[in-house]
């Protein structure tokens, strides 16, 4: 069980289908609330994350933290490319 958010730091997560996307990096805090918003994550799994970027993992798309961390939710790719607004 988890005693520091800080604790975090260097697990690795997991989508929901046991695929590795990175480690936790660093923690996104949200200062008003005091409490944990996301979860950084660099170096990431170029099968999963174009050009491996590093991302920001909403902490509700987590499903369970323990010796790794397990998402509910992950996009199938996550990439840079904007499509064009529909007018």
């Amino acid at each position: 069980m988890l005693e520091e958010a800080s604790e975090l730091i260097g697990l690795q997560v997991y989508t929901p289908n046991g695929i590795f996307v990175g480690n936790v990096n660093n923690l996104v805090i949200e200062l008003e609330k005091k409490c944990v918003d996301g979860l950084f994550i660099s170096e990431t799994n170029p099968l999963l994350v174009e050009d491996s970027k590093a991302i920001n993992i909403p902490f509700r798309w987590i499903q369970a933290v323990g010796d790794i961390v397990l998402l509910k939710y992950f996009p199938k790719r996550v990439t840079t490319k904007r499509t064009p607004a529909k007018l």
